[in-house]
């Protein structure tokens, strides 16, 4: 039972990820101001090839997990969520360092983190 709802969980991460990265694709402006940082200037288009770069990340990220459930043993995906921790840790990390919002670096990337942590955590006790 733990294994089945860790691995849902995974999938919601997996899904949620894909959504963030197609949403900083289609509308970068807002997408940047939900990561956190404020006043970034989504008009600069070198930026905005930043961000895009940031967009593919976050889907081929969320991709690479959906496929791990679909092929893998849960103890790959806890493994592969272990270190996929890392990606909201230092986005978390990125927020606070640029004086971002508090309530996002925390409250969104580090809840992200603290949740694929739990996750991984279950699944590697099944």
């Amino acid at each position: 039972m733990l294994t089945t709802v860790a691995t849902v969980l995974a999938v919601l991460i997996g899904v949620g990820i894909i959504g963030v990265g197609v949403r900083l694709l289609c509308a970068p402006a807002e997408a940047a101001t939900g990561f956190g940082i404020p006043d970034t200037p989504t008009a600069d288009p070198a930026l905005r090839s930043w961000l895009a770069v940031k967009a593919v990340r976050d889907v081929v990220s969320g991709l690479l997990l959906l496929v791990i459930i679909l092929v893998g043993t849960p103890h790959v995906l806890a493994w592969f969520l272990l270190v996929a921790t890392g990606l909201p840790v230092g986005d978390a990390l990125i927020v606070l360092g640029c004086n971002g919002s508090r309530a996002v670096g925390f409250g969104v990337h580090g809840v992200t983190a603290a949740i694929m942590l739990f996750v991984s955590l279950c699944l590697l006790m099944a």
